[in-house]
């Protein structure tokens, strides 16, 4: 989590920010793997990647409800490693969960009631994908001080 805390408006906007770069990086990673030789690596980015896409589309819709104009996404992310073999993709994938469970700690620590049980669930979602890709398990997903 940041060291200080965040308004929910800017902790909705930080997560979708993280947001629009794993969709990003996510389909650079998609691009690179081969559904006839890896068909079980495919299939769980594939999954990712629609799931961050409704993810950030479900931001975007909770930062115009409150009046505000939704983060724009950049133009193109860093992808987080080479991504060319399998391990790389893994490991890319890897990364993306991990920022994606950080913010998400940051935006159940700042938000209430439906919003913080939305964000729970999406941190719960990318503690769970990140174990798949390889991630080690932790007591508190996204907190790395705890």
């Amino acid at each position: 989590m940041s060291a200080e805390p965040k308004t929910p408006h800017e902790a909705l906007q930080t997560t979708l920010a993280a947001e629009h770069a794993a969709v990003y990086v996510y389909g650079v990673v998609g691009g690179r793997v081969s559904v006839s030789t890896q068909p079980d690596l495919w299939s769980r980015v594939r999954s990712a990647y629609a799931l961050h896409r409704a993810r950030r589309d479900q931001l975007t819709a909770m930062v115009r409800a409150i009046g505000r104009e939704p983060v724009a996404s950049e133009v193109s992310y860093q992808v987080p490693s080479r991504a060319r073999t399998p391990l790389e993709q893994e490991e890319a994938a890897r990364t993306v969960e991990e920022r994606c469970c950080a913010v998400y700690a940051d935006l159940v620590g700042s938000t209430s009631r439906a919003q913080r049980q939305w964000a729970l669930d999406a941190l719960e979602d990318a503690a769970v994908r990140l174990l798949g890709f390889g991630g080690a398990a932790t007591a508190y997903p996204g907190i790395d001080e705890l």
